[in-house]
């Protein structure tokens, strides 16, 4: 029972790792990825020859894989924690006198705005880019001010210049 639970704690901490380094790569910080997947590749091997050694013993094998699954969400909850990099809010308000941009800026976000049209008639849109880790607040104070804004969100892939808060 001891090698199962401990094949259970390695395939979870492994698989964290193993999802956190993905995310770190695609972010382009690479060098906390290199390190982080020296010591996954370790963990990851472990736990395998435990698997391998117990292979007459299904509830091992059984106990590796579920726990890999445990280990993805665990990783993505380790993920969002982090909530590295910055995302870009795209507002679409019900008119064109929302006071949204106004108080917006006054809690010192930068905020971009121009003119659209709906199909309700003319909207105005404002463009935010901010931390990821201040996505949730942001939201919140957007419904605050604007209950029927129309919002989305998404990760630049790069930008340069402007204005970030340190919100």
């Amino acid at each position: 029972m001891k090698t199962v639970l401990l094949i259970i704690l390695l395939q979870m901490l492994y698989v964290s790792l193993l999802s956190v380094r993905f995310i770190l790569m695609v972010k382009g910080i690479r060098y906390l990825a290199a390190v982080i997947s020296s010591v996954e590749i370790g963990i990851y091997f472990v736990g395998f020859k435990l698997v391998l050694d117990n292979l007459d013993r299904p509830l091992h094998l059984l106990a590796y894989c579920l726990s890999y699954g445990a280990g993805v969400l665990i990783g993505v909850r380790i993920e969002e924690r982090l909530a590295i990099g910055y995302i870009t809010v795209n507002v679409v308000t019900p008119s064109l006198d929302s006071p949204l941009p106004q108080r917006l800026r006054e809690k010192g976000y930068g905020v971009t705005t121009w003119t659209g049209e709906g199909r309700g008639g003319p909207r105005l849109i404002l463009s935010i880019v901010l931390k990821r880790k201040h996505q949730h607040r942001m939201f919140q104070e957007i419904y605050e001010i604007e209950p029927h804004a129309f919002v989305v969100a998404y990760e630049p892939k790069g930008f340069r210049g402007g204005f970030l808060t340190n919100h």
